[in-house]
């Protein structure tokens, strides 16, 4: 996965039922995310879902407590001409009257990320680069916001989650590996409103667990070796931690 870039949403559907969440997962995998995913310089694309039933095992701020779907794409070289013809395709789609324009749709988050680093567990037997081509069961996701992203405490969270956290959660049973992000800037589409410029590049951390089993019980295993490590600097707010599940369609729907 030569990535330079990955771009991720967190979305939520407001006073949905059924029938919205259907239209939605509809749109969103029969119709977006192949259009996006036929697209030079698209490496890859993947969305998961949150149902209520994971809220309780997630740390939330308000303003993604109603996250239900998460999605992300991967972008190599030539990294502007990609984004270029990535965007057209939102604007084109308006025109098309494919876009569609959901009112229920809240976007908590459109956002892209600068790849930091991938780990596999030896149990995935494949590349870090590999890991987002792999089926997965769905993912653990933290994003973490930092008021000094470049300041000596913040490095330390970092170094103690790349010598000590990931390498024990890719022991578990049910961790295929991880991938974690640096946040570049807001997306910006005539389509949507302009995001909270305030966040600096750095400011905000995601970390993706890739999950092999079922995301509730591999959450549960793998908060438990978490608090057995102890020693965690505990830098930053958490934004949002969460287990997720892969969407299979129709059948999710």
């Amino acid at each position: 996965m030569q990535s330079q870039l990955a771009f991720f949403s967190f979305i939520t559907l407001v006073d949905a039922g059924p029938a919205e969440h259907e239209a939605y997962n509809r749109w969103h995998q029969l119709d977006h995310r192949p259009e996006n995913l036929a697209l030079p310089g698209v490496l890859w694309g993947d969305r998961w879902a949150r149902p209520v039933e994971y809220r309780d095992a997630s740390t939330a701020v308000a303003k993604h407590e109603g996250t239900d779907y998460i999605a992300m794409y991967w972008f190599g070289e030539p990294l502007d001409a990609a984004l270029r013809a990535w965007n057209l395709l939102a604007t084109d789609s308006f025109q098309w009257g494919r876009g569609p324009v959901f009112p229920f749709v809240r976007r908590n988050l459109l956002s892209f990320f600068r790849p930091v680093k991938g780990y596999a567990a030896p149990s995935a037997l494949v590349s870090p680069d590999v890991l987002p081509y792999r089926p997965n069961r769905g993912l653990h996701v933290t994003l973490t916001r930092h008021a000094e992203p470049f300041g000596a405490e913040t490095e330390a969270q970092y170094r103690w989650e790349d010598r000590t956290l990931i390498p024990a959660l890719l022991g578990l049973d049910g961790v295929a590996g991880v991938w974690t992000f640096s946040f570049s800037h807001h997306q910006e589409n005539p389509l949507i409103p302009a995001a909270d410029s305030a966040d600096t590049p750095g400011s905000q951390r995601l970390q993706l667990i890739y999950l092999d089993d079922e995301p509730l019980a591999t959450t549960t295993q793998i908060e438990k070796r978490r608090g057995e490590l102890g020693g965690d600097p505990g830098v930053g707010e958490t934004l949002l931690s969460t287990p997720l599940r892969t969407i299979i369609p129709w059948r999710d729907w």
